[in-house]
């Protein structure tokens, strides 16, 4: 029998059969790594798109994809953090700085105890030296030497001027007044108090100002009347508004009073310009300079009533501070709500702020804010620096600039905006601290209540005394205390300037360290001091710098 190759026959098929199909199993199983490849690849694609895109875009078909102006529209919408400074934070840096600058009190009294000394390292450092240092030669008053007296020749007619704004913009329009009357040869009339309205303060100037002093300080130099004559009245129907108005722009030249203004109150006897702020150039003749000066240093004395009041809150205060030999920090702190209003600045009050300061504007200026062209860019303004300091903000700068708890200080200012708020940690950073409402008695103040500028003439002779002076914000107030403190006190008179463009980056960063903060509060003290004593430069005001016009230097003294 031959079974054999039929069987070997049947076995190689066999063989064939499952070769064949393991090549077919081999290929299905490659054919699908290839296809698992693939969908990986593009997933990692799709992903990879997605990711630098931000997201998807839907096409036409309903198809989830990424087109490059998508890209463009995302990245064009992702808003950008604004530039340091430009928010305020000042609260949270207090709120997460306090416990440190609780302690460095603290760390201070403990030295303090220790020491021998019963003056505080503070009370050494920042009060005992707190005026500047100089070269042994100290400026003096000397305005009535430069000031010839001479027998005045007949006078051309009468100047009335109407002073506006609040008290020390009145101060600058009178002191101009007195010089403006100097070069017409005229006779000045007590200047009219325009009744501003921000500041609604119907005072008159004998309410204010001691006007038989005024007058007899300037017999010599400018003639001086308290209201204008009935004759020349009759002649205006007994109304000074019909009185020609020879309206001035700001800061003109001595010469064009004598080419414009000199003849129309030669042929009239009498002229009137107003408003009268700001109206006559900084820079003029030396002997009107020395006229300014003896105004504005020598014949404006407050009211006496002002003067009582205001000379026994400056004992009160010594009283109070005679821990520290009397002396005492004042602060001029502008954060009334009209000043924040004005300002434009956005702080930590939310919609209820927001529409608080709206109405403000519009009460006291009347769409000024609308007009057409006019932008309002509160973040802007915060890092130029334009923006009020908070209380708070102020105190955390003084803490920072080595004044401690112990710190006696004097708070000028009109009624806080939103002050339960802002005023309590300025109160838990200086527990000492003062303000007219502590110094005088209820009763005391009450005929002073509803007339901005009497009081602000408290705060004046309070701050004129201190011996260190710290401004917070622009304006007349400060620029008229500065100068009238160095007319005072040889010209050397300590004051905080600090640079708020510098100030808002360090209450911009929540993170800060205290260490890192009193380094910079330190910087900005540094930077303020190296402009303390300064001499007036052809555009400067003398009412901020009486060095040279108003004083002379004292050899040897």
């Amino acid at each position: 029998m031959s079974v054999a190759p039929s069987a070997r026959g049947g076995c190689g098929a066999a063989k064939a059969a499952r070769r064949h199909q393991a090549g077919r199993a081999g290929g299905g199983r490659r054919r699908a790594a290839v296809v698992l490849l693939l969908l990986a690849l593009a997933y990692a694609a799709g992903l990879l798109m997605f990711v630098l895109g931000g997201g998807g875009s839907v096409d036409g078909g309903g198809h989830a994809g990424v087109t490059v102006a998508s890209l463009r529209r995302r990245r064009a919408l992702a808003p950008s953090p604004p530039p340091p400074g430009s928010v305020y934070r000042s609260h949270i840096v207090f709120k997460r700085l306090w416990p440190d600058i609780r302690d460095d009190a603290a760390s201070a009294s403990t030295a303090t105890s220790a020491s021998v000394s019963t003056s505080s390292p503070w009370r050494r450092s920042m009060l005992m030296t707190s005026r500047y240092p100089n070269s042994g030669e100290l400026w003096m008053p000397c305005v009535k030497r430069r000031l010839i007296p001479s027998d005045l020749p007949t006078s051309n007619g009468y100047l009335i001027v109407e002073a506006n704004g609040g008290l020390n913009q009145q101060r600058l329009s009178i002191c101009d007044a007195v010089a403006v009357a100097s070069l017409l040869n005229a006779t000045l009339v007590i200047p009219i108090f325009h009744l501003n309205s921000v500041w609604r303060d119907p005072s008159k100037f004998s309410d204010i100002f001691d006007e038989d002093r005024f007058i007899g300080t300037l017999r010599q130099h400018v003639r001086v009347v308290k209201e204008l004559p009935k004759d020349v009245l009759l002649r205006f129907n007994h109304n000074i508004s019909s009185i020609p108005n020879m309206r001035t722009k700001a800061y003109s030249s001595p010469d064009h009073y004598v080419q414009k203004v000199l003849p129309k109150l030669m042929e009239l006897g009498v002229v009137r310009i107003a408003p009268f702020s700001n109206r006559l150039a900084q820079s003029v003749p030396s002997n009107i300079q020395a006229l300014r000066c003896l105004v504005n240093y020598e014949a404006l004395r407050f009211a006496e009533p002002i003067r009582v009041l205001a000379d026994e809150m400056v004992v009160r205060m010594m009283k109070r501070s005679s821990l520290a030999g009397g002396k005492y920090v004042s602060v001029h702190l502008r954060f009334e709500e009209d000043m924040v209003a004005f300002s434009c600045c956005t702080y930590d009050g939310g919609r209820k702020e927001k529409i608080e300061m709206e109405n403000a504007r519009e009460r006291s200026w009347r769409g000024k804010f609308h007009r057409p062209g006019r932008v309002i860019n509160p973040e802007a303004n915060r890092r130029d620096g334009k923006c009020p300091l908070t209380p708070l903000e102020v105190g955390m700068m003084l803490r920072g600039m080595g004044f401690d708890n112990t710190t006696f200080l004097y708070v000028a200012s009109g009624k806080i905006y939103n002050a339960a708020k802002y005023m309590a940690p300025l109160g838990q950073m200086f527990p000492l601290l003062q303000t007219k409402d502590t110094l005088a008695l209820s009763e005391e103040l009450a005929k002073f209540e509803g007339y901005s500028s009497r009081l602000a003439a408290l705060d004046y002779t309070v701050c004129v005394q201190s011996e260190v002076f710290v401004t917070t914000q622009g304006g007349n107030f400060p620029h008229f205390l500065m100068g009238h403190r160095r007319y005072l006190l040889g010209g050397n008179a300590k004051t905080i300037k600090p640079d708020k463009r510098k100030l808002v980056l360090s209450f911009d960063d929540p993170n800060i360290r205290w260490s890192r903060f009193k380094h910079h509060m330190l910087e900005i003290l540094h930077h303020s001091d190296i402009r303390g004593i300064a001499f007036r430069k052809p555009n400067d005001s003398i009412y901020t710098f009486p060095m040279p016009d108003c004083m002379c230097q004292q050899d040897g003294i």
